[in-house]
């Protein structure tokens, strides 16, 4: 089955049009990426959610999904309570409908 990662952000304002810019003109090559679906889930808040061949491909994403960030991370605002600028969690799908 999959892997999938989640990364939740919080936009600063006026800034929303820039960060989606940034991942609409990316054009990352992660090897063994499936699926990239950018999602607002609010008031300038967005999540991303990736899904992976398997986590050996996520996890040799990492450092080129780091670059990605650093491309749009001054379009963040930190999320509080020691997360920084973003909230990102990954595992292993265990049930798919």
């Amino acid at each position: 089955m999959s892997a999938f990662n989640v990364v939740r952000f919080r936009v600063k304002p006026g800034r929303e049009s820039e960060f989606v810019a940034a991942h609409r003109n990316a054009h990352p090559e992660f090897t063994g990426l499936k699926r990239f679906v950018l999602v607002n889930t609010g008031d300038r808040t967005y999540c991303v959610i990736g899904e992976w061949d398997g986590p050996q491909s996520l996890a040799g994403a990492r450092p080129k999904m780091i670059a990605m960030l650093d491309s749009f991370r001054d379009t963040l605002e930190d999320l509080g309570g020691g997360l920084g600028v973003t909230d990102p969690v990954s595992g292993k799908g265990i049930l798919e409908f």
